[in-house]
């Protein structure tokens, strides 16, 4: 008797053991499987490129981030007349001019901007070079000569037929302008504004006249200086959206020299026709 119940506890606290490491074993192998990497059956270079990966879209230009360019290089179109003349001392009006046939054209060669900000390009300043060709158109039967003293004088034409007379000269050009440029939508649609100076040395003048004689056309070309200025240097204003780009220049100097003909104040305006 006493056997059999050794014998029974002896299968029980077997059987509680074996049930004992069942579980630890079934407990190690499912925190196994949640520590481990799962690797798939198939091939993980194959599965690698069916993810598509994506680059980070850009924006557009960041047009901050290039150098200042200025506005100068280009051709202009213009007109040309005097303000607040003062012709005492001398014969009233002789160099009034008609001022949609007085013109000018400017070629700006040169161009040199520098800009001013650091981590901007919107402000900076803008110099360089151009040539620059002016006519007045004056009264049909009027022309203008300088005489020994210096002295400019009116000279009236007695030519039949009187058909043009004007005063014609050609200037170099430097300007010194302070630009400021505010960005719009597209990098190349600025709206900008220039002001600041410019200095002229005069390289030629003339005047000429076209008539006819007989029915014939003749012409009559006079180079000289006229006691106009040799170097000369004023104010210039230029601003631009898009295609519409304007200038205009105002000269502190007169136009004549001191006391050799009346006191005439240059201005001119106009439109740039083509940049490069």
């Amino acid at each position: 008797m006493k056997q059999l119940i050794i014998n029974f506890f002896f299968r029980l606290f077997s059987r509680i053991v074996l049930a004992g490491i069942a579980v630890i074993a079934l407990s190690a192998g499912v925190s196994a499987q949640n520590d481990s990497i799962v690797i798939p059956h198939d091939n993980p270079e194959k599965l690698l490129r069916k993810i598509k990966l994506r680059e980070p879209e850009s924006t557009g230009i960041n047009y901050l981030d290039d150098e200042f360019s200025g506005h100068w290089r280009g051709v202009d179109f213009g007109f040309n007349w005097f303000l607040n003349p003062d012709y005492k001392g001398f014969p009233e009006g002789f160099m009034k001019n008609d001022f949609l046939n007085s013109n000018f054209g400017g070629f700006n060669i040169l161009q040199k901007s520098i800009g001013l900000q650091r981590r901007k390009n919107t402000f900076g300043l803008v110099t360089g070079a151009g040539l620059q060709l002016k006519s007045y158109r004056l009264d049909n039967n009027i022309t203008i000569k300088r005489l020994e003293s210096g002295v400019i004088e009116p000279e009236t034409l007695t030519h039949e037929r009187n058909r043009k007379s004007k005063l014609a000269l050609v200037s170099a050009v430097v300007p010194l302008l302070a630009e400021v440029q505010i960005p719009t939508n597209h990098y190349k649609n600025r709206i900008y504004f220039s002001g600041g100076v410019f200095g002229g040395v005069r390289l030629g003048s003339h005047t000429k006249i076209k008539y006819r004689v007989d029915g014939k056309k003749e012409k009559l070309k006079v180079p000289g200086h006229y006691s106009i200025q040799n170097f000369n240097y004023g104010l210039m204003a230029r601003a631009a959206y898009k295609w519409v780009n304007l200038f205009a220049t105002y000269d502190l100097m007169p136009f004549f020299k001191d006391e050799k003909g009346p006191v005439l104040t240059p201005v001119t305006v106009g439109i740039s026709i083509i940049n490069f």
